[in-house]
């Protein structure tokens, strides 16, 4: 049953509003016994969430961080007991329903009023620290929607052990308010399912094609393969220069509504067909290397918003698994037992998304560490 508490926050200096992450964890349900509790439920989310934004990669580094910021939490609430122990922490994430965090999480997403009329990326990322063998086996699998123009996760589901992403993204879809916006997924995510939950969410789709897709993939492929008919294709060139290297993109398009559904039914608004060829050319060695990438979408055949679709995509990557792994150590977080490697997952995304809405230009990284030498900066972040 719920912790009593949980809505009741103490608020000691004359800050305009307590912390919105408070607000929303309110719905969370304490598993523990009411009137045995030490630790308050809302003071364990509260640290841990501080502990994530100042530097914090583990439960260990999570107590140690709370011990130090003990004096600036109690501004928020009592703290009568302190902070707990990194094993205490343990416990209760092993045992916190994650659904429950989730919705938290979605709910705060949605009272940020975020913009997703771009595009949202949804795609996979393995917390390979959550392994329970050697091998990987038993590490957490989640697929999270990124919002590229906002920059924020916008929601996250874990896959579950004896399924795969192609059962999770349905679930995700559900939670998420995407009308307007350009959902981009990579080919595991390619199915009748997924394309229809889109359409009818109010959504469009740019969907990759690989082997997976048997006929269509090869249809599509012959498709441009044909001189003649690419010959008829609308086609939208752009040049990128970064990294070490000059990148040429060529996407071309077609109207797939009349040949194409006749020949694969089923797929709910398509519209078009794409192909997007990636020359790079490396600018010390001028070694040249070229991919194709093929797709489906229910956009009309217009090769510049196709294009900068399957670029945003990338986004996913670079801007939130990359800072994910080097930025916030997830890989190195060993937490693995039970519902602890979603929740404290969850949480990090809402450290993230806490970070990336703070207005400076630095990076991610040393907000991180201004946030924990700085109490001014860490309240302009959470609050």
């Amino acid at each position: 049953m719920p912790y009593q508490t949980v809505t009741a926050p103490v608020v000691r200096e004359p800050f305009l509003e307590i912390l919105s992450f408070l607000d929303h964890i309110s719905i969370i349900e304490d598993h523990r016994v009411p009137g045995m509790v030490t630790y308050p439920l809302n003071e364990v989310l509260l640290t841990t969430l501080v502990g994530l934004i100042c530097r914090a990669a583990d439960f260990d580094e999570i107590e140690l961080t709370g011990l130090e910021q003990l004096d600036w939490l109690r501004q928020f609430l009592p703290f009568e007991h302190g902070v707990p122990q990194a094993q205490t922490f343990r416990k209760i994430f092993r045992l916190l329903d994650p659904k429950y965090l989730e919705t938290a999480f979605s709910a705060w997403v949605e009272s940020l009023r975020v913009h997703v009329g771009g595009g949202v990326a949804i795609d996979g990322k393995t917390l390979r620290g959550s392994k329970q063998a050697a091998g990987g086996d038993g590490a957490l699998h989640l697929v999270s929607a990124y919002a590229h123009e906002a920059g924020l996760v916008i929601g996250q589901r874990a896959v579950n052990a004896k399924s795969n992403e192609i059962t999770a993204i349905p679930e995700l879809l559900d939670a998420l308010v995407l009308n307007g916006a350009i959902v981009t997924i990579d080919a595991m995510g390619t199915q009748k399912l997924i394309a229809a939950k889109l359409i009818d969410k109010g959504a469009d789709y740019v969907l990759a094609l690989k082997g997976n897709q048997g006929t269509l993939h090869d249809d599509v492929r012959d498709f441009f393969a044909d001189p003649d008919l690419l010959r008829e294709c609308a086609r939208h060139d752009d040049t990128c220069i970064g990294h070490g290297r000059i990148e040429e993109r060529t996407c071309q398009v077609a109207d797939a509504s009349a040949w194409l559904t006749e020949q694969h039914s089923g797929w709910a608004g398509l519209a078009s067909i794409a192909a997007v060829i990636a020359t790079r050319t490396d600018k010390k060695s001028g070694e040249v290397s070229s991919e194709t990438r093929l797709y489906i979408s229910s956009l009309p055949p217009d090769p510049k918003t196709i294009l900068n679709a399957c670029r945003s995509h990338w986004s996913v990557e670079n801007n939130l698994h990359w800072q994910l792994d080097v930025t916030f150590r997830e890989d190195e977080c060993r937490t693995r037992k039970d519902h602890a490697p979603l929740s404290l997952a969850i949480i990090r995304h809402a450290a993230f998304n806490m970070l990336k809405r703070e207005p400076s230009k630095m990076s991610i990284k040393r907000k991180r560490l201004k946030a924990a030498m700085n109490q001014a900066f860490r309240k302009t972040v959470i609050c």
